[in-house]
């Protein structure tokens, strides 16, 4: 077997889909977690969410952020808000997972940009890309890395952003590899649209911190 990076190895959404036998779902059911009723923003998190928007907007005004600098105004940022950096939770940066394809064809190699772990579990893969590249192409990575989840039998949630753009997939592995997506959420558009993205970051820790009691 040969070892490639899961970035050279998976480049479009057919490649990761035939690789790992993953299907796309729309099932609303599938992923409840980012159409159900959401917490209530309270006014101290709405604060730190307008604060958290406004320095984003001054710089993107400026130009065009690459992807450490959307880390860095951005996601770090939102998971402390969404208190995924608290108790039970920990953080990783630059995570490195290992994947053996059942094909035999590669074992593939990648690093995520931030993982959030409740023990073994893993609750959040976020995967950031800069200003001038669509947060839809981190998709296929984004869903190898979750592939990787040493949990399969719990389902894992990835975060994909540019900045402007936020999105969320959702992946259960089994017998059939399910994955399904929301819509994009785009922080020009209006300070709602963060605030909704915090509402999923906190319904997902909650409901798995919950679950792990």
């Amino acid at each position: 077997m040969v070892q490639v990076a899961i970035t050279e190895a998976i480049t479009t959404l057919a490649e990761v889909e035939r690789r790992f036998h993953l299907h796309r779902t729309e099932d609303e059911d599938f992923f409840a977690e980012w159409q159900s009723p959401r917490p209530k923003v309270g006014l101290e998190v709405q604060r730190s969410l307008t604060q958290l928007r406004q320095r984003y907007l001054y710089h993107r005004s400026l130009g065009s952020l690459l992807e450490g600098t959307v880390t860095l105004l951005l996601v770090s940022p939102l998971l402390a808000i969404a208190g995924l950096y608290d108790p039970p939770f920990r953080v990783r940066t630059e995570a490195s997972v290992q994947i053996t394809l059942d094909d035999g064809e590669d074992v593939l190699r990648g690093r995520i940009d931030v993982l959030v772990l409740q023990e073994t579990l893993w609750v959040v893969v976020v995967e950031a890309k800069k200003n001038t590249l669509s947060a839809w192409s981190a998709l296929p990575q984004t869903l190898a890395y979750l592939m990787a989840n040493p949990q399969p039998a719990q389902p894992g949630y990835g975060l994909i952003t540019n900045g402007d753009d936020i999105l969320f997939v959702k992946l259960q592995a089994g017998e059939v590899n399910r994955y399904g997506l929301s819509r994009g959420f785009a922080l020009f558009t209006s300070a709602a649209e963060l605030e909704q993205v915090w509402s999923i970051l906190h319904q997902i820790g909650s409901r798995i911190s919950g679950e792990a009691l």
